[in-house]
């Protein structure tokens, strides 16, 4: 689904990923593990087109996309959560999902203008669409709330369900268990393996390792910018390398 080349990026004197080569499968979750500044976030910069790399190649789907902004990321099936979960707070929780499925659709100025056929049958698709998210997340019962009413557990469904509205292969999720609590933390993992379970690619970077040790199939482990271990979760929990920079001796005698 996505492969990653000698991924590099650098900052003027600064090189925050070195030459990372992984790749993520169609239908699987891989989780990107590392402590504060090792280079997670940059890593999904530059997946996502928000940054360029220095050097490297992306390949998803079997095309090089090195360099794509995020705009046609989007369009190609790539979709991405933020740590922070900005929403329209003013407008329904529907409305906000109706605008996720906008870049499927053709409608022009023009056909706004003349409120064309075509325009009218986009919109009746943006709808159907974020009622159908709705559904899978589990929120259909709050569709006509305003965004800024809701949970905190409420709004990470909600970013989970403006992701699926663009009709995505691979998800980004950026600490999506961030900010609620160990039985919301539960309720979003299940969410997540039912999205991999709908044949969707998952990667996610995550700082709760129990959450990431019963949901990933392969974990990535980057620190200072480089990928020193990947593997399945008992390797990476055994890996010596992995607990001297990341985990600890504490969490792997628990």
């Amino acid at each position: 689904m996505l492969e990653v080349r000698d991924l590099t990026k650098s900052f003027g004197g600064l090189t925050a990923v070195r030459g990372v080569t992984t790749r993520f499968e169609k239908g699987r979750i891989t989780a990107v593990i590392g402590p504060n500044g090792a280079g997670k976030s940059t890593f999904f910069n530059l997946v996502s087109g928000m940054h360029k790399p220095t050097s490297g190649r992306i390949l998803f789907d079997g095309a090089d996309v090195t360099g794509l902004r995020p705009d046609r990321m989007a369009v190609r099936g790539a979709a991405r959560s933020f740590q922070t979960t900005h929403l329209f707070d003013k407008a329904s929780v529907l409305d906000n999902l109706i605008v996720g499925h906008r870049l499927r659709t053709r409608s022009t100025f023009w056909d706004v203008l003349l409120n064309t056929p075509r325009l009218r049958a986009d919109e009746r698709a943006c709808r159907d669409k974020a009622e159908q998210v709705l559904e899978f997340v589990g929120l259909t019962a709050i569709a006509h709330r305003l965004a800024g009413e809701i949970s905190q557990e409420g709004r990470k469904r909600v970013a989970f369900a403006l992701a699926l509205a663009t009709d995505p292969k691979i998800l980004l999720l950026d600490e999506p268990a961030g900010g609620v609590n160990p039985d919301e933390t539960a309720g979003l993992a299940d969410l997540i393996r039912k999205m991999a379970a709908s044949g969707l690619t998952v990667c996610l970077i995550e700082h709760k390792m129990d959450m990431i040790m019963s949901l990933a199939d392969k974990i990535v482990v980057l620190d200072h910018g480089e990928m020193i271990a990947e593997g399945p979760p008992a390797a990476i929990r055994g890996d010596a390398r992995v607990i001297e920079a990341y985990l600890g001796a504490d969490y792997v005698a628990a």
